[in-house]
């Protein structure tokens, strides 16, 4: 016989195998608004901060972490301020 036989044999799956839907599920399950995906978290910024580089001193970095979470923050707060004072 020539005909081709099938490698793998189809496997049956049972409906009834399904996982439960659970409140966890539809938690994290995608939301719909007709056609359109409706994205969950934080909306996207009017003005997105830009990724750079810059090089402190060991001694300058190492007293900015010491200050805790959010030191970067709060350098970008000093520049912005120290640019407000020093624009012409």
């Amino acid at each position: 016989m020539n005909a081709k036989s099938k490698t793998t044999p189809s496997v049956w799956v049972d409906p009834d195998d399904a996982p439960e839907l659970t409140d966890e599920w539809f938690e994290h399950a995608d939301l719909y608004h007709g056609d359109k995906l409706i994205r969950r978290g934080r909306p996207k910024a009017d003005a997105p901060k830009i990724q750079t580089a810059i090089r402190f001193d060991q001694d300058v970095l190492a007293g900015l972490r010491a200050t805790g979470k959010g030191w970067q923050t709060r350098v970008n707060d000093v520049m912005r301020e120290w640019l407000k004072q020093h624009s012409a």
